[in-house]
Order: C-alpha cells, then structure tokens, then sequence
C-alpha cells in the first residue's frame, strides 16, 4: 500500500502516523475533494499468518467501517468512505488534528489532568457513548489510546474494531472468540474478563477506568502483572480517587466510583445519567475548579490494606477462575509509564476551592430562595475568575465564569443581568482560548437576552454586541463583522455621542476590520480621525490612542506609504516607552514595525542595528525561544542578506528554523517562512543544489496544506523553477511550471 502512494486513485498517502496490530493509519489528501483525512489499512498477510485468523481480522476490520459509518456525532470519529484496493482493505476517517489521551498523558509525565479538563473530558466521553448505545453499538475497548482530543477541546472516540451491535451478537463472539483480545486489561469490565455477555453498561465500566486515570495518574489497577490487574477488576474494591488527589469535586469522584461497580446492576444505568450528573455538578454551587496548576504526584499502586487484594508477586500465572481466552495474555498498552515524581513543595488545590463532601452527590430538587448572602458569595467567586483572566489564567478563568453563570442562572434567573454578564465574560474566554466558534454563539445568545431584557441600545447590549463582530473577524467573516460594527456605532452615537470612548473604541474596530475587507484608503481615512479624537479625549499619550496611531501607519505600509508608516511606528514606539515602560509588549512591538518599515526603505544598516538589540531584549523579556524572539532573529537575518552577508544570514535562518520546527512544529506558517530563507541564503551563495532541496519540500509541504492553486503554493513552485534555470536544469522546467498552471 505504501509504495502505491495513490489509493482508488483518489487518497494520496502522506505520512504514516500510527501502527498497530492490525495494520497502519496515513495522514492522507482526498485528491478528488481536497481535503486532509486519515487511511486506515489492513496489512496483508505474511505467510506465517493462519488463514483463519486473517479472515477473522478482515471481518472485524469490515465491521468497524460498517460500524463506524452508521454514527454521526461530535464525540464520534466520521467514517467517509470504505473499500479495497489491491487486496487491501482500507477506511478513510476524518483526520483529526489532535493527541489521543494516552499521548496526552505521556506528554505530561504521566501526571492527572487538571480537574477541568478531567470533567470537560468526561462529559464529552459519556455523551458519545449515550449515543452510541442508544443506537444499539457497545464499543468494548475504551482506553485512553481510543480517545482523542482536538486542538480545539472537542473529544472524539475512534476505533469501533471490536464494537457489538446489539442484534448481531453471534457475530460479534465469533469474531471476538479465543485467540482474539477483546480490550486492554487495564480498562477492561469484571464482565469481560468473566467471558460472560456485556451491554452498554461494560463501556461504562470503562468509562470509570479512563476518567480514575484522567483525574488521578494511573488507571484504578496499575500493577504490572496482567493477571493481578484482572484480578484487581474483578475482586478489589477501587480506592476512591478523591483518596489520591482531595481537591477532585465530591460529586466526580463518587460517579467514578458508580462507574467502577463490580456488578452492572450497580453502575448507572446510561451514560446520559452521567451527563446529567455531570450537568448539575459543575453549575452547582459547591464546585469551583482548582485555580492552581501545579499537577499531584502521580499514583502508585496502593489499594489499602484489603486482604483479599492480589499482589503481583504472587499472582497465579493461570487462574482457574478466569476464562480460557486470557491465557497466553501479556499487558497491552496503557497510558501510565515511568513517572516522576513533582517536587515535595508542590500544591495540590486552591485555598479557596470548595467541593461537597466526599461520596455527596449535590441535590437535584430546586434550592430555595437564596440568602442574602449567596448572590455576594457568587459575586467574589465572579471577581476571582476575573481576577483569573488578568493574570492570563483563560482556561481557569472561563471554567469559573461557567459555574458562576450556572450559578446565577438557578439562584437569580436566566435572564438576570448578573447571569448574563457570567456568560458574557465566559465567552470572552472561550475567545481568549481560541474557541471562536464557541464564543461567537455564546456571545450571541447573550446579546439576545440583553436586548430582549435591557432593550437594544442598552450599554451591555452593545458592548457584547461590538465583541460578536470581533470574533466574527477573528473567523475571517470581515463582511458580516463590518455589518455588525456599522450597526452598534449607529446606535452608541445616539445613545452617548460620537466622541464617547466606547464609540471611539467601535470606530477604531471598524477602521481595523475595512482593512481586512481591503478598502485601505477608508480604513486610513477614518483610523486618522479615530486618533485625532482619541487624543483629543483621552489624550495623546493614552494608550488607545497610541494603538490607533499604531494602526494607523500599519495602513500606511499597506498603502505602500513606507516614510509616514516609518516616522508613525517610531513616534508610538518613543511614547509607549514612556508611558508603558521599554519592555511592555506594545512597546516591542512597535520597535519591530520600526525596524520593517526601515528595511522597506533600503535602510539596512540602521534596521540590522535595531533588530540585534531587539533580539536581546525580546530574549531577555520572554525567553530565547519565544516567537516574537524568533520572529525578531528572522528579520535580523533577512536584512544582513540585504546587506550582502550571506553566510551570517545563512547561519542565522538556519539556528531559527531549526528552533521554529522544535518550538512551532514543521508545518508552522512561521517555521515555512524560514526554510524559504535558507534557501535564499543557500541560492546567493551559489549553493543552488542545496537549495533546490529546500525549495522542493517548501513546495510539496504547502501543497499539502494549502492546495496546489493556493498562492503561496504557485509561488514556492516559481521559486523551485527559478532554481532549476540556475542549474541549467531547463529540460525539467516545464514540468514544475504545469504542476502550478504555468
């Protein structure tokens, strides 16, 4: 499969990015569509392979696509297509750009999550798995391996390949008889191991295993021996995870336990009555998340002083009372390794953290009316998260904003303005965290409320309405932000006048977002008069007047007007000195668009100078490898090129590429950016077979993201054939310019 490249004529396999026993998973390009997915492949059989067995593997790899198609849900891996190809059975999956939880686990040393993620994770986890039972499917291997988490905090369940239908249970034991491991022993349900029939309520099981290890480091069973960690599922009772790590929420530890039930009939009848659970614990009024971020020590084994507990040592290597298919059995993988343990002074929870009792789940039925004293107790608690937000703690900060609104939701009203502003500043976090989406329908539904209940000019409408055209973009939707501002400025300067700060504030948004739309000149044009008012009210050094002075010789190097964008970025970089200090971000900032502007201009030299000591105040501010440091070495080295200094400007793009691929990953925008000018470099220096190298892969990386007419990718296949006519290369010209559509 791998030599083909090309799958039906149509997947074109990139890159390999998982094995297993069952065969292999490509990052691939659906060439037809244009988009990235993901190929999963049966290997072929070798010739020490029974045939039986095989075929018992190509009916399961059968079923997981047959499986896997029927399930449409956010929590569910999307199967697009299924076939055969030479002999090969193929899958093709959505490619998820994220990290299953066991490399999640292994990235953080093997430590617990920080709770909310634990309970975002879990409820995520059970709502999949409800809709998946509730369509007749059991998945029967959940393990953290099984489960991924998107760059965007959405969690998705893969892997069907051992799944039951409900009404093709003979099947299923066929296909899972002796000989073939039904899950992994440290996730697998007391049923499982017995051989006895499973339901919904096994994945449940499994469930408890993977959210103990979430919220604790290890599974509940974290022996080495397979066959005490069997033996552990089937015979030991858990020791509550609320035992290893206090600050967990009373009402998460005890549906861990729930789960963790030796019987089915004692575990929660559906994963949806998890989801409710979960729902009411995290808007109840005794769950706060941590606000600390230190990590506990990860677990070792430690089940208490249970005699009947097996220790590993002593553990029968074949125990009459386990099923026949477990023999021969070896460990499987799990998400726990070596650990390391944190330093002795590492904190474990906030001082302020509050949680019910452990083993009290909260009270369902309605409170009663609240105290005086509960609105102040949600108003510190809202304070807090605020407090979270300007220390730069977002995710913290918007787990808070949630409770509280929840919070405020039950005690005062859905529509109350104290909930509303919870949820409003819940969505200024979601934005801060880069979930835009999430944020924009957030913000949208408060901005509803807020007219319904304050009216449409009201101050709070507006203003969460000018942060719905913000994030809209954010999104790059510049149009329908444009429509948003036009609209909320109309309505603050009747409702406060023109030369208000809000209004000026929604003017200079307005002026940003007409040069994303690219209308330059009127961006330019109302930026100038959003200035003069600012500094005319606020005062010429205020520093929203220092940021629209900003924007304003931003628009001016758009224009191509690089001497007034030049003196407009050393005037606000001199003020923000002052008035912010020398190493506030702003200021730095500032200095950078100097330090451009002046290369525009041919002015080198003096440009060279800047950046050397910007270097060294961006490395001392934020770190060698921050990327605004990066960013400031990648304009050094442009300009000694400038200056005719080859093999320093060589040097210096090659030192950040290479720290770019470590810190941003190979196909960061940033890390592209530098490869090209090594290439460059490599070109002046006469090294044109190195650079071609270069050139090449630039090309094929921004094909694969971009797309071949993108123009970025045609102008990196320009750059490959302008390499090749300096090698003398002209037979094979022409096939590089038709792959761009010359």
């Amino acid at each position: 499969m791998a030599e083909s490249r090309l799958i039906q004529g149509r997947y074109r396999l990139l890159e390999l990015i998982g094995r297993g026993g069952m065969g292999e998973v490509w990052r691939a390009r659906d060439e037809s569509l244009g988009r990235q997915v993901a190929v999963k492949c049966l290997k072929p059989p070798g010739p020490h392979h029974d045939p039986g067995f095989t075929r018992v593997l190509r009916e399961r790899f059968r079923r997981e696509a047959r499986v896997a198609a029927g399930l449409q849900h956010r929590g569910v891996t999307v199967v697009h297509d299924f076939g055969e190809s030479d002999g090969v059975l193929y899958l093709v999956m959505e490619f998820l750009d994220g990290r299953n939880l066991c490399e999640i686990l292994t990235a953080t040393g093997h430590r617990p999550l920080p709770v909310p993620d634990v309970v975002d994770i879990a409820g995520q986890l059970a709502a999949a798995l409800d809709y998946t039972h509730r369509r007749g499917i059991v998945h029967r291997d959940l393990k953290p391996a099984n489960v991924v988490r998107l760059d965007d905090g959405t969690v998705k369940i893969c892997d069907f390949g051992i799944a039951r239908i409900g009404h093709d249970i003979a099947v299923t034991s066929r296909l899972t008889g002796t000989g073939v491991a039904m899950g992994t022993p440290h996730y697998m349900s007391p049923e499982q191991i017995g051989g006895t029939e499973v339901d919904r309520r096994s994945d449940l099981y499994s469930l408890g295993c993977v959210l103990y290890e979430l919220a604790t480091g290890a599974p509940p069973f974290a022996m080495d021996d397979p066959w005490a960690v069997l033996i552990g599922h089937r015979d030991t009772p858990p020791r509550p995870p609320g035992d290893h790590r206090p600050e967990l929420p009373g009402y998460l530890d005890r549906i861990i336990l729930d789960l963790l039930a030796k019987r089915p009939d004692g575990r929660p009848d559906d994963a949806g009555e998890i989801v409710r659970r979960i729902t009411h614990g995290r808007s109840a009024p005794g769950y706060v998340p941590t606000v600390v971020t230190a990590q506990p020590e990860p677990l070792e084994p430690d089940f208490g002083s249970e005699p009947q507990r097996p220790r590993p040592e002593t553990a029968p290597p074949t125990d009459p009372r386990l099923p026949l298919w477990t023999r021969g059995m070896t460990q499987g993988p799990r998400a726990t390794g070596p650990r390391t343990p944190p330093p002795p002074d590492t904190p474990l929870s906030g001082d302020w953290t509050r949680r019910p009792a452990l083993g009290v789940v909260p009270d369902p039925r309605p409170r009663q009316p609240p105290s005086d004293e509960q609105p102040a107790v949600l108003a510190r608690r809202h304070h807090a998260a605020m407090d979270l937000g300007r220390l730069g703690r977002w995710t913290e900060a918007g787990e808070v904003h949630r409770a509280v609104a929840a919070d405020r939701a039950r005690l005062l009203g859905a529509d109350h303005p104290d909930t509303l502003a919870s949820r409003y500043e819940a969505a200024f976090t979601l934005s801060r965290t880069g979930r835009t989406e999430e944020a924009l329908r957030e913000y949208r539904q408060v901005a509803a409320a807020r007219a319904r209940t304050l009216g449409d000019d009201h101050p709070d409408t507006l203003a969460v309405r000018q942060e719905t055209a913000y994030v809209l973009g954010r999104l790059g939707r510049h149009l329908e932000a444009h429509q948003t501002y036009t609209g909320v400025l109309a309505a603050r300067e009747r409702a406060v006048g023109a030369d208000h700060p809000d209004t000026l504030r929604c003017r200079h948004n307005l002026a940003f977002n007409l040069g994303r739309l690219g209308r330059l000149t009127e961006s330019y044009r109302m930026a100038r008069e959003v200035a003069a008012a600012r500094a005319r009210v606020l005062g010429p050094e205020h520093p929203d007047t220092l940021l629209t002075r900003y924007e304003v010789a931003y628009t001016l190097g758009q224009l191509a007007r690089w001497p007034e964008a030049l003196a407009g970025y050393a005037e606000v970089a001199e003020a923000r000195a002052r008035v912010l200090g020398p190493d506030h971000p702003d200021t730095l900032a500032a200095r950078h668009e100097t330090g451009i502007s002046l290369g525009r201009l041919g002015r080198s030299a003096e440009a060279l100078a800047l950046y050397r000591a910007l270097v060294d105040d961006r490395a001392r501010v934020h770190g060698p490898d921050h990327p605004e440091t990066l960013r400031a070495r990648h304009c050094l080295g442009v300009n000694l090129g400038r200056l005719g200094r080859w093999e320093e400007a060589l040097a210096e793009s090659r030192d950040v590429h290479a720290i770019r691929a470590r810190v941003l990953g190979d196909d960061h925008e940033d890390t592209l950016v530098s490869r090209r000018e090594t290439a460059v470099a490599l070109g002046r220096l006469d090294r044109w077979q190195d650079a071609l190298t270069h050139y090449r892969e630039l090309a094929a990386t921004r094909e694969h993201l971009l797309g071949p007419d993108h123009p970025d990718t045609l102008a990196a296949r320009e750059d490959e054939a302008g390499c090749l006519r300096h090698l003398g290369a002209r037979a094979t010209e022409p096939r590089v310019l038709r792959q761009r559509g010359a």
